[in-house]
């Protein structure tokens, strides 16, 4: 029999490290692989374009976990 194992899937968690307010840019920006900086310009953007970013981001902040690993 083969040691097969299925890939590890990322799972998404708030950052403990990257952290301004609650954690949720700098765990998407891991999650991604991408700059923190740019996921808070895009959390602006989407505020000054009628408040929805606020709305995502505090439901992320509610509903996403603290990562363990950090």
């Amino acid at each position: 029999m083969s040691d097969f194992r299925p890939p590890e899937r990322k799972k998404l968690y708030k950052s403990r490290v990257s952290r301004k307010l609650a954690g949720v840019c700098g765990g998407l920006a891991e999650f991604f692989g991408i700059d923190v900086t740019l996921v808070r310009v895009a959390f602006v953007v989407l505020f000054l374009l009628g408040g929805g970013g606020v709305l995502i981001y505090l439901l992320a902040a509610l509903i996403l976990e603290d990562n363990p690993y950090q």
